[in-house]
């Protein structure tokens, strides 16, 4: 008996400190759902602040005679908060930014495809540009070509994954998974875990989404040509539109780890051929286009390391500028993929 006090206090301490921890951690949650969700600065303030009030009383109590008390008080505080987390909906009704004021869709008649307000902006900064949502139609039969655009704007682990589907004619559809912000809202990599942004897929024009983040914001933008079969780029040109379109019936929350450029791609590839390795590219997705040359996705006969270097198209993109061959014009020295039958 003598033996068990110590032991008994030294777990009851582990105790305290594991919960602690727990609570701490639930805590700082649930102060960033409130801080990014309750509308207007002062709401915020006073939601924050009760909270953190709450959050140190139970701490308190915790180390004192009113452990289960406190235990308890906290539970059911963070339950009625999760309840009204999961119930907080995803709309399309907002004041939109403008360049994702309309929502892309499509509709598909045999080997045609329609695609409604695809973007064409010309920009000339970020605030100053004329704004053009168009209509246009595809054929899936001349459909040659999916290559992996990477826009790199903080270092080399994160950056934005565009799309983009290439026709006989030279055509190219790029897609682009992006937050729905409104307008005067900004990225926030943390507000993205918190259901600040609804999700958003963008069809464009290439001289508009790429030249945007070369010419106007100052990115660096490498393209890769990824090595698939014909079928596999239908399915996958096709599961963007069905994407697109639930998103016009079905709104969705942009997250930063589970819902993104990336995540999204990696789900339609899946279901188009199956099995597919998890990667820690899928989070640090600037280092993407690696996975996908491991997995044998791009161009075959060349290292990563020169389609690397050869597939950095900002400086062409940059010369390009407003050129109506921009799109061939950044793919100069770009090695060809064969599509496999």
């Amino acid at each position: 008996m003598m033996l068990a006090s110590p032991w008994q206090r030294i777990l009851r301490i582990a105790a305290r400190v594991l919960v602690s921890l727990i609570v701490g951690f639930t805590a700082t949650w649930g102060a960033f759902a409130l801080w990014y969700q309750l509308p207007g600065d002062a709401l915020k303030i006073l939601g924050v602040t009760l909270w953190g009030a709450l959050a140190v009383a139970v701490l308190i109590a915790l180390w004192s005679r009113r452990f289960a008390q406190g235990l308890l008080g906290f539970s059911a505080a963070f339950a009625t908060l999760l309840v009204w987390w999961h119930l907080l909906p995803p709309s399309n009704d907002h004041l939109w930014a403008d360049d994702v004021a309309q929502m892309t869709s499509g509709t598909v008649d045999g080997p045609r495809v329609t695609l409604r307000n695809v973007r064409n902006f010309d920009w000339r900064s970020d605030s100053d540009y004329t704004q053009r949502w168009e209509t246009r139609q595809y054929d899936l039969n001349k459909l040659k070509s999916v290559d992996m655009i990477m826009s790199y704007w903080s270092g080399p682990a994160i950056a934005h994954m565009l799309v983009s589907f290439g026709f006989d004619n030279a055509d190219y559809a790029v897609f682009s998974v992006e937050i729905r912000p409104r307008k005067g809202e900004e990225f926030s990599e943390i507000g993205g875990f918190f259901k600040e942004f609804e999700l958003s897929v963008i069809a464009a024009d290439e001289r508009d989404v790429i030249r945007v983040r070369t010419n106007v914001r100052g990115e660096d933008d490498y393209l890769y040509r990824i090595q698939m079969p014909v079928s596999a780029m239908r399915s996958l040109f096709l599961a963007y539109i069905d994407e697109a379109n639930s998103l016009v019936h079905a709104p969705r929350f942009y997250n930063t780890v589970t819902t993104n450029c990336a995540t999204l791609v990696y789900h339609m590839m899946k279901r188009i051929v199956g099995h597919l390795p998890l990667n820690y590219s899928l989070l640090l997705t600037g280092y993407l286009p690696e996975y996908v040359y491991r997995i044998g996705g791009l161009t075959s006969g060349y290292s990563f390391e020169e389609l690397r270097a050869r597939g950095r198209i900002t400086e062409r993109a940059k010369a390009a500028d407003r050129s109506e061959s921009f799109s061939t014009d950044i793919r100069r020295g770009i090695p060809i993929v064969e599509a496999p039958n």
